[in-house]
């Protein structure tokens, strides 16, 4: 069985780096991307079984990327983990999360980001 595929996108890259150890240790292939137009960029050509999305990026913010995300029917069934120290950008999307999606205020411990992720996907599930 092949592993599950994980995209993390976070501008801090040692941020990005600590989200994809622990994805690692969840059993993900990990993928990063460090703005908000290449993370719309690498969406256009696959459709990831995870992404963990930070709210403040560069070029395109996450909070559009979020909705554009939900908006497509080829990413209905796709979790999301929005990961943000922004709890006012935290308090407007909770109406419009669905119903897999995870809030996480920043900082993250690596333990509950990869915790949650496991949870996501029960065991030998795809």
């Amino acid at each position: 069985m092949s592993k599950r595929v994980a995209l993390v996108i976070e501008d801090n890259i040692e941020l990005g780096y600590i989200y994809s150890a622990a994805l690692e240790m969840a059993d993900f292939t990990v993928e990063q991307v460090i703005d908000g137009k290449q993370a719309l960029q690498r969406l256009d050509h696959k459709v990831p079984d995870l992404v963990v999305l930070d709210m403040n990026l560069p070029h395109v913010s996450g909070h559009y990327i979020y909705k554009k995300i939900r908006s497509e029917e080829r990413f209905i069934a796709m979790p999301i983990i929005i990961a943000t120290a922004n709890s006012l950008i935290a308090e407007a999307l909770g109406p419009d999360m669905g119903p897999r999606d995870h809030l996480l205020i920043k900082p993250i411990s690596p333990t509950q980001l990869r915790n949650i992720a496991r949870n996501m996907f029960p065991s030998g599930i795809k």
